[in-house]
């Protein structure tokens, strides 16, 4: 008599809660910054408050949610500061994890996969999730788990932040056709054009979608000791005179 198959585990009501709110929250259906309250999540979703208490602590860790002592819970606001702070250290870390898969020839399968399924997303959560399993196929190989592990500690937070840049300007389409480049150039062996490519293409989204307001900022005014002796008054600008 052939044994019957073992049903498939079913997740745990934490793991859906989990999984739901983050779907919610990369769809734009929980707004940066909105209050998430325990007693409201835990009858929308049909469960206690013990699976949602642990699935935002769980949130709060990867960055997606903030827990304030007298606040309480909210979606993590993304602004040009938090943007930057996260696509900051990928610049410094993924390149040079991508440079080690490609020389380590690490498969990328992955990589491929994630990008058919990110062309086939049916929103902006699917692809969100897709385009942050791409890059983790980029580095996933790069033989140091140690980086491979802080690299990971920064994905929901990077898609929180492509997420909410696409929801004002959709530019999916042209990283796109920038990932299948640097996906080129690494399957071809080219370490070095590979990760010079990734380099580019994280820095440029960072800068189009949220321009760094220090680098914006005019030089501030010269006063006091600083401002220099006056214009002698044959040498008085002409805007003074108005």
């Amino acid at each position: 008599m052939t044994q019957a198959a073992a049903p498939s585990p079913i997740p745990s009501r934490t793991q859906y809660v989990l999984e739901a709110i983050k779907h919610r929250i990369l769809t734009g259906q929980l707004r940066p910054g909105l209050a998430l309250v325990e007693a409201e999540l835990a009858q929308q979703f049909g469960v206690s408050k013990t699976p949602v208490r642990e699935a935002l602590k769980t949130l709060a860790g990867s960055g997606l949610v903030v827990m304030n002592q007298y606040k309480g819970v909210a979606v993590r606001t993304v602004d040009a500061a938090m943007a930057h702070e996260v696509y900051d250290v990928r610049l410094l870390l993924e390149p040079e994890a991508l440079r080690r898969t490609v020389s380590r020839g690490a498969s990328l399968d992955a990589a491929r996969e994630a990008l058919a399924r990110a062309a086939d997303a049916g929103d902006r959560a699917e692809r969100s999730l897709a385009n942050r399993d791409f890059h983790r196929a980029l580095y996933q190989g790069c033989g140091n788990p140690l980086l491979a592990r802080m690299l990971d500690d920064l994905r929901d937070q990077a898609a929180l932040v492509s997420s909410v840049a696409w929801a004002a300007v959709p530019s999916w389409e042209g990283e796109a056709l920038e990932h299948h480049q640097i996906l080129t150039h690494a399957l071809d062996g080219d370490a070095e054009g590979a990760a010079r490519l990734l380099h580019d293409h994280i820095a440029d989204f960072v800068a189009r979608a949220f321009p760094d307001p220090r680098e914006a900022a005019p030089p501030p005014a010269r006063t006091g000791q600083d401002a220099g002796p006056p214009p002698a008054s044959g040498d008085r600008p002409e805007t003074a005179e108005r």
